[in-house]
């Protein structure tokens, strides 16, 4: 699919200000959204909203359908009378730059069961809507609500340590469990219920404001997840919970020894025998929420890195064919051309970009790539496609600034800052802003700047070390970071490289009259 040329900014939501220890759905979200429109942007770039499991990211959730009650706002749920003043009055007091996820998971967790007892006490009208989405959205949610009802009665310990009886799914065993469960299981819904109400509403919100929403698909489920644990027979696991093989990426730019990402393969013959239903309800439920959907890894619909499960690197694996191509063709059948943008950096090959081709999929181009003789002159705006997505930098990068601070100390061991500053013709100090002026200027359809080069943040800024745990997607901006004329800047920039384009002037033709 052709965008239009268009401008936005990456900006998780845990990532907002606030006074709950963590970004949500709340009040600062729509200042954001505002700032967005003052700014000029018509897009909204986020990570996966799934929940999140160990190690806080992402793109490791516990589901692939359910929505992050870390998301969920306080201020919201006292705005639909399930919580009172005095329950929000005392909130962690926190870091407003970085969270600290123990204490926010622990805060976030006793104002949802609040919230969920006044709710069993007072529905204010909602019973009926509760219902309505239970019922819409039942086919992952009784398995989801089961799953994390599950995982609490066992002290959050992952499924295939459960008794044999819960890891093999039988039948008389499950039923036993949801009875004795079925009020955890009912408060997961209303947790998901929450969540689903406050984003909907967000998303409006920000639509109404001509912001346009890209969402991102992880391409592969964790391994503790209500996905995995249902639906055991479409990945590379036993009924005992044993991986066979697992994803990963052999080595590249980000890593010497690969990427050891543990997650399950698909097992494709499997899910081609009902016309991709499990891929076509994961689109479905995501093109709920979003607008546009980036798909993190599109290489591994061509062709993944398998890796026997066991091995402690991703050194050694083997590519091995995917059905990208029907899949694709499937999904344009049932649910017609998609908004889809494709995360195609690390080995890609030439069937890779067919793929990406064939269906007019956006690539991506990341500026923090493209300079220095080792680097990839596919990322020099010279060589750009107007069909295209250009970034100066990813959340698994460092921050620009800081980038281009470290290899200016660099002076003589590579050449990237000086073949940065012939090439941009820049020899001044600042030249982030210079980066991304010459993004705005490319012909990129579309160019999207994480808020940390936005507010030109040094490495205490950075999301994620790649390949780590702990430690990682913690970073929260405050407004006074956010200059008077920031917004006014941004809308210049969008004006002057017509993004979006300016309206075409109709000709006047003078006809006369006989």
């Amino acid at each position: 699919m052709q965008f239009q040329r268009s401008a936005g900014i990456l900006l998780h939501p845990t990532s907002l200000p606030g006074k709950f220890g963590i970004g949500d759905l709340g009040s600062e979200a729509y200042k954001f959204i505002d700032f967005l429109k003052e700014a000029g942007q018509t897009l909204w770039q986020t990570f996966p909203l799934g929940p999140t499991g160990y190690g806080d990211s992402p793109y490791q959730c516990f589901s692939a359908f359910a929505g992050n009650p870390l998301l969920i706002s306080p201020e919201k749920l006292k705005e639909d009378g399930f919580l009172s003043e005095d329950d929000v009055k005392n909130p962690p007091h926190s870091d407003p730059k970085k969270i600290d996820y123990g204490q926010a998971i622990e805060y976030k967790k006793s104002i949802l069961k609040k919230a969920y007892i006044n709710f069993k006490n007072n529905s204010n009208g909602l019973d009926k809507d509760f219902h309505k989405f239970c019922e819409v959205q039942k086919e992952w949610l009784d398995d989801f609500a089961l799953f994390m009802a599950l995982k609490e009665h066992h002290n959050g310990s992952v499924w295939s340590s459960w008794e044999k009886g819960l890891v093999q799914r039988d039948k008389n065993v499950l039923a036993d469990w949801e009875k004795k469960l079925s009020d955890e299981i009912r408060y997961q819904k209303f947790v998901q219920f929450s969540f689903f109400k406050q984003w909907k509403s967000l998303k409006e919100y920000a639509n109404e404001k001509g912001i346009k929403i890209i969402g991102d698909m992880p391409i592969f489920i964790a391994y503790d997840s209500s996905d995995l644990w249902a639906n055991k027979k479409l990945f590379t696991v036993d009924e005992e919970g044993n991986l066979t093989f697992v994803a990963g990426v052999p080595p590249d730019y980000f890593s010497a020894t690969g990427q050891l990402w543990g997650n399950p393969l698909y097992k494709w013959d499997e899910m081609e025998k009902d016309d991709f239903l499990w891929w076509r309800k994961r689109f479905s439920s995501l093109f709920e929420l979003v607008d546009i959907v980036r798909i993190d890894h599109f290489r591994g619909f061509e062709a993944y890195w398998k890796i026997t499960g066991g091995e402690k690197t991703a050194q050694k694996g083997k590519w091995t064919k995917a059905p990208g191509e029907k899949l694709f063709n499937t999904l344009n059948k049932y649910l017609g051309e998609l908004p889809i943008l494709a995360e195609d950096l690390g080995v890609i090959t030439p069937p890779v970009e067919a793929l990406r081709d064939k269906f007019e999929f956006p690539g991506m181009k990341v500026l923090q790539f493209a300079f220095g003789t080792k680097m990839e002159t596919k990322f020099l705006p010279h060589n750009f496609i107007p069909n295209c997505v250009v970034y100066t930098g990813t959340h698994d990068n460092d921050t620009t600034r800081a980038y281009f601070e470290k290899e200016k100390l660099n002076k003589g061991k590579n050449d990237i800052y000086e073949h940065a500053q012939v090439y941009l013709n820049f020899f001044g100090e600042d030249i982030l802003s210079e980066m991304i002026r010459v993004a705005y200027a490319s012909v990129a359809n579309i160019v999207i700047i994480p808020l940390q080069d936005v507010l030109k943040l040094g490495t205490e800024a950075r999301m994620n070390f790649p390949s780590t745990t702990g430690g990682n997607w913690a970073w929260r901006f405050t407004w006074d970071q956010i200059d008077e004329n920031l917004a006014k800047h941004y809308f210049g920039l969008t004006q002057l490289y017509e993004r979006p384009p300016k309206p075409k002037e109709v000709e006047k033709i003078e006809v006369e009259e006989e």
